[in-house]
C-alpha cells in the first residue's frame, strides 16, 4: 500500500466570515486557484447557529498533487481546522478573529492571522445590559499575542471603497501575505474566471493587497470621544432657540453632551420635548459639577428616547435608511429591492402604544386581551418597499404626536421624574452618591423581557441607594451592586451583592 511521505503536508486554511460577507466565494477562489496551479483541494463550511448566528467556518486543505502522484495515492484531507493546526486564517471581522483565537486556531510557531479590524457586533454585546462592546485595542492585542503574522485593517471601508465585497479585499490580503505559493497574477485570473463582478472584485482585490503590504494602523482608542460642540444657531427658530440656551445656561464641558442630549430628544419627539430636556437638565447643573451634568446630560437622553413602537415605526421609514440597505446589498440601477421587516409586538408593546387609560383596561381586559395575544403571537412579516406596509407603519410612526399620552409614555416619565429626584436629593451631602445614582441608568435598556428585567434590577438599585444614604461608603457601595447587576441580567450576582452589602 502506497505511502505519501509524511515531509509532504497541505496547505491548511480557515475562513471564518459573517453572512453576506462572501466567505464561500471567497473559499471558492482559493479551491479554484489551488486546483488550476497543481493542487488537490477539498472545503467543507460548518454554518454557525448558537454563538453568532451567520457566521460560517470554511476550512480548505491543499495538497500538492505531484506528490500524491508519486506517492501513488490520494491524500487524507481534515474536514474540521483543529487546535494548533492551520497554517492561515482568515477572518472578516475583529470578534471573527478572537473567537478563533479562543478555538486554540491561531498559533504563535505557525499561523498567518489575516482580520479585518472593523466590528460586526455579536448578540452578546448587543443584549448587554450595560455598555458590552468588547475592547478592540485589547482584541487586537490578543491577536498580535496570538499569532505568527497578523495582517489587519479596515477591510470593510476598502470594500466599500471598491464598490465590491469584503471577501475580494481578503483576498488580496491573503496573496500579499504570500502564505501561498502562486503570484498576483495568478489570483487575478482566479476572480476574472469567476464571471461576475470581475472589474470591482479586481479593484477590491488590488485594495486589499495595497493595504496589507502598509505598516498595520494603530489600534483604535478604548473610549468614545466625547460628541462635537453642538451649533451656535439653528434655521428652526424653537432649535435656535434652545442652542442659545445649552450655550449660555450650561459649562463648555457639558455643551457637547447636551447638545447631542437635545438632537436626540428633538429627533425623538419635538422641540418642546428638547426644552424638557433642558430643563430637567439645568436643575442638575445648578450644583455645579460637571461630571454629574455630563453623566445624567448622557443617562438622561437617552431615556427620555426610550424605544417604543412608534419609535420602531419611524426609523424603518427614514430615507437614510432605504439609501444604507440599498448600499449594504449593493442594489444596482436596473434591479429592484424589496425590505421585508418581521415584526413581533408584545401585548404589553401594544398597550404601552394606546392611551393610558385604554392600555390599562386592555392589559387587565379578559376577552379583548386574549383575542390580541392569539393575533400577535406569531408575528407578522411587513414589506415596508411596498406602499401598503410602507403606509402600514407611516401611520404608526404618526402617533408620535399624542404620544405623551400613551401608557409607555406616562410610565417612564414616572421613573424619570422619580430618578432625577432620587439625584438632587442626594447632592447636598453625597455627590458622589448622587453621580452614581446617575450612572445606574445604564440598566434602563433594550426591549421587551431585557428591559423588563433591567427595571426590575433598577429598581432595586434606587431602593438600595435611599437605605446607603449616609454611610460614609455610600457610592461604592451602590457601584459595587450596579457591576453586579450587569454582570447578570437574571439578578443572581446582584441578590449576593445586596446580602453582603447589608441593605
Amino acid at each position: 500500500m502506497a505511502v505519501i511521505p509524511t515531509s509532504a503536508q497541505p496547505i491548511k486554511i480557515a475562513i471564518l466570515a459573517m453572512g453576506g460577507e462572501g466567505g464561500g466565494v471567497l473559499a471558492d477562489w482559493v479551491v479554484a486557484l489551488g486546483e488550476a496551479h497543481g493542487y488537490i483541494a477539498q472545503t467543507t463550511s460548518v454554518a454557525g447557529v448558537a454563538q453568532r448566528t451567520g457566521a460560517t467556518i470554511y476550512y480548505l486543505e491543499l495538497f500538492p498533487r505531484a506528490a500524491a502522484e508519486a506517492a501513488g495515492a490520494a491524500p487524507v484531507l481534515a474536514l474540521i481546522p483543529t487546535q494548533g493546526d492551520v497554517d492561515v486564517l482568515i477572518a472578516s471581522e475583529l470578534m471573527e478573529a478572537g473567537r478563533a483565537l479562543q478555538r486554540g486556531l491561531v498559533t504563535k510557531d505557525r499561523t498567518t492571522l489575516i482580520a479585518s479590524t472593523h466590528r460586526v457586533y455579536a448578540i452578546a454585546e448587543k443584549s448587554a445590559l450595560g455598555d458590552g462592546v468588547a475592547d478592540s485595542a485589547a482584541l487586537e492585542a490578543a491577536c498580535v499575542d496570538a499569532a505568527q503574522r497578523f495582517i489587519r485593517f479596515d477591510m470593510a471601508a476598502a470594500a466599500e471603497r471598491s464598490g465590491s465585497v469584503i471577501s475580494a479585499v481578503l483576498f488580496g490580503a491573503l496573496c500579499a501575505s504570500a502564505t501561498l505559493p502562486f503570484g498576483r497574477e495568478a489570483f487575478e485570473a482566479t476572480i476574472r474566471a469567476g464571471g461576475v463582478g470581475v472589474e470591482a472584485s479586481l479593484r477590491a482585490f488590488g485594495e486589499g493587497l495595497r493595504l496589507a503590504l502598509e505598516p498595520p494602523p494603530p489600534a483604535g482608542p478604548t473610549e468614545r470621544p466625547a460628541p462635537a460642540m453642538p451649533p451656535q444657531s439653528h434655521a428652526h427658530p424653537a432649535v435656535d432657540a434652545l442652542l442659545k440656551r445649552v450655550h449660555s445656561q450650561f459649562s463648555e464641558a457639558a455643551r457637547p453632551w447636551l447638545g447631542e442630549g437635545l438632537r436626540r430628544t428633538i429627533d425623538y419627539q419635538d422641540p418642546a420635548y428638547g426644552a424638557l430636556y433642558l430643563e430637567r437638565m439645568a436643575r442638575i447643573a445648578a450644583a455645579g459639577d460637571d461630571a454629574l451634568t455630563v453623566e445624567t446630560a448622557r443617562h438622561l437622553a437617552l431615556w427620555m428616547a426610550y424605544e417604543d413602537t412608534v419609535r420602531v415605526a419611524d426609523l424603518k421609514l427614514r430615507a437614510g435608511r432605504f439609501q444604507r440597505v440599498r448600499s449594504e446589498v449593493k442594489v444596482g440601477q436596473a434591479q429592484l429591492l424589496d425590505i421585508h421587516e418581521f415584526l413581533h409586538p408584545r401585548l404589553q408593546e401594544i398597550c404601552d402604544t394606546l392611551p393610558a387609560g385604554l392600555g390599562r383596561w386592555l392589559a387587565a381586559s379578559g376577552t379583548p386581551r386574549r383575542w390580541v395575544e392569539r393575533f400577535t403571537q406569531h408575528g407578522r412579516v411587513v414589506k415596508t418597499s411596498s406602499l401598503r406596509g410602507y403606509l402600514m407603519l407611516y401611520a404608526l410612526a404618526g402617533l408620535r404626536r399624542w404620544r405623551r399620552g400613551s401608557q409607555r409614555y406616562q410610565v417612564e416619565n414616572a421613573r424619570i421624574e422619580a430618578w432625577l429626584a432620587q439625584i438632587h436629593a442626594a447632592l447636598p451631602g453625597q455627590p458622589a452618591l448622587a453621580l452614581e445614582i446617575a450612572r445606574c441608568q445604564r440598566l434602563v435598556t433594550g426591549y421587551s423581557d431585557t428591559h423588563e428585567r433591567g427595571v426590575r434590577h433598577f429598581e432595586q438599585l434606587m431602593a438600595a441607594a435611599r437605605r446607603l444614604a449616609g454611610r460614609e461608603d455610600a457610592a461604592a457601595a451602590l457601584r459595587r451592586l450596579r457591576d453586579a447587576a450587569l454582570a447578570d441580567e437574571h439578578g443572581k450576582a446582584l441578590g449576593a451583592a445586596l446580602t453582603a452589602a447589608g441593605v
